[in-house]
């Protein structure tokens, strides 16, 4: 039996994968190259982007010019059932982004909407029954460290340097692989399912446009985060996923990131007119920003300020391995382009201003830290290290926890506030000088996006540490609207990428101020505070 389900696993990939890449060529060859389809397409008036985050789930329509035509965002419970473990409900993550969805075409032209793309929570993993739909369980999300011990037995294994050669990963319960594993060793009968091909995998965007469209696909920027993708090959390492424990038959089908994927199929509460649509974008909530700020061009890079912090750089068509803790995943592929990026991911950033405001009740709403902030010239030898989910890059540290050190009787609710400003700031200097190591040259300039962005004391800080401009958009959703571009060119909505990269405008060039002598020694501060919180769990 076991040679049996071998062989079922097998013809999958011998049969089925070419059959849809068939049908991808085939809506490519009719949709692309019918001048009728793609103009009535054309003549529509926006695109839709689902954005799928962490703490909430938001709708965006983009005009022709890049601006925001309408907007909705709904809240998204996260659920802890144990320390260090954090879920969410993916009925909720859809019913959530249903009525986001849904509030927003309820806001424009019936008919106006020309294409979806779909932007998410990158390695939060979803297992689902295909026949009913149903969660087999709760979606483990990529904060989680449930799976830290699996992660240590693989390293003992020695399989560091297999997973690092054929995906650009690190071996980090961060990803994909080892928390599919989890459920299927955890939650009864799912295994024998997914061996059956009862359960299929999906990260979040796989999980919408399987809600959308009926169809089981996943973009390879995504599926680059799973530690089961070959990014050479582009295509799933059925060897990783013997060694993981994951049957290939659950796994969806791998498709460029700007591509027709299926249309939006009718009958869906609050979306019943966009019935037909094309979903035809999709990427990895980094890799869509890293497009939506045109990052283009190898050498360019961006940082989000989310609920963690994630540079990226474009590396161009060849992916670069990194030496300094960073890694390598797909950015997109356009047009049968592949482009890759090197990548730091911070765990947590906007989330140590949300600990401020809802657990020691230091701000009673964000925007205030940057207002309090400003009240003290420096952290008064504060240093906050937000390791509550353990060191995402350079470090990746599992065991490391959160501390604030440099306290004294002096220290007040101000200094704190800085201190926390200032750490996501120095994570990301982390992050950019191992890029620059990696990458050998210099980063001319930081494009900034994400929420925490709009605090000015931040990028201010963020400007002294690099020692470069940091520059802020206009429209920061640049997420979103990567997106929405990545869409928008496959339907014809927007031309090329020179013209999407017409679209960006820069709001605020921020530069370093402060004398570089008080830069490097609170860097060197963080540098030894990082020491004090490193491998705090005993294990």
């Amino acid at each position: 039996m076991p040679s049996l389900d071998k062989n079922v696993n097998s013809l999958k990939f011998v049969m089925v994968y070419p059959l849809l890449s068939w049908y991808n060529s085939y809506h490519h060859t009719v949709y692309h190259k019918n001048p009728e389809m793609k103009r009535g397409f054309a003549m529509s008036q926006y695109i839709l982007a689902l954005d799928q985050g962490t703490t909430s789930s938001r709708a965006i329509a983009f005009d022709r010019s890049g601006n925001i035509a309408a907007l909705s965002q709904q809240s998204l419970p996260q659920h802890y059932p144990q320390a260090g473990w954090v879920e969410h409900d993916p009925l909720e993550i859809w019913d959530t982004q249903r009525r986001a969805a849904a509030e927003v075409i309820a806001r424009l032209p019936e008919g106006s909407v020309a294409g979806i793309g779909v932007t998410n929570q990158r390695e939060t993993t979803i297992l689902w029954d295909k026949a009913t739909g149903e969660p087999v369980y709760n979606a483990i999300v990529w904060q989680c460290r449930r799976t830290a011990e699996l992660c240590e037995d693989l390293k003992r294994r020695g399989l560091e340097e297999r997973i690092r050669s054929a995906t650009g990963l690190l071996i980090d319960a961060y990803f994909s692989g080892s928390k599919i594993r989890w459920i299927l060793d955890n939650v009864p009968g799912v295994r024998r399912r997914a061996e059956r091909g009862e359960v299929l995998f999906g990260t979040v965007e796989s999980w919408l446009i399987w809600k959308l469209t009926g169809r089981h696909v996943t973009d390879y920027a995504n599926a680059s985060r799973t530690m089961l993708f070959d990014i050479h090959r582009l295509a799933w390492d059925e060897e990783l996923c013997g060694i993981l424990g994951v049957p290939t038959a659950m796994l969806p089908q791998p498709v460029p990131n700007s591509a027709v994927y299926g249309t939006v199929q009718p009958g869906i509460p609050g979306l019943e007119s966009l019935a037909g649509v094309p979903v035809c974008g999709a990427a990895g909530d980094q890799q869509s920003a890293l497009f939506g700020q045109t990052c283009f061009a190898p050498g360019e890079a961006k940082n989000t300020y989310g609920t963690g912090c994630f540079t990226l750089m474009n590396v161009g068509e060849k992916p670069v391995r990194s030496r300094a803790g960073l890694l390598t995943s797909v950015a997109w592929q356009v047009d049968g382009k592949t482009t890759y990026a090197l990548e730091g991911s911070v765990f947590n950033a906007g989330s140590t201003i949300q600990w401020l405001r809802d657990e020691l009740g230091i701000i009673s709403s964000a925007p205030e830290i940057d207002v309090l902030a400003a009240t003290v010239p420096d952290s008064g030898g504060v240093v906050v290290v937000p390791a509550f989910t353990g060191l995402g890059a350079p470090y990746w540290d599992m065991y490391a926890r959160g501390a604030i050190l440099g306290v004294t009787r002096g220290t007040g609710r101000a200094h704190i506030a800085r201190a926390v400003l200032s750490c996501i700031a120095a994570q990301v200097t982390d992050l950019m000088l191992a890029m620059r190591q990696d990458a050998g040259c210099d980063i001319a300039l930081l494009r900034a996006d994400g929420g925490a962005s709009v605090s000015d004391v931040l990028l201010q800080m963020q400007a002294d540490l690099l020692r470069i401009p940091v520059d802020r958009p206009e429209m920061v959703e640049t997420t979103a609207f990567g997106a929405a571009a990545l869409a928008g060119l496959s339907c014809g909505f927007w031309r090329d990428m020179d013209e999407i990269a017409a679209l960006r405008r820069s709001q605020r060039m921020f530069l370093p101020e402060r004398p570089q002598a008080d830069c490097d020694a609170y860097y060197r501060l963080w540098k030894r505070a990082v020491s004090r919180a490193a491998d705090w769990i005993e294990h």
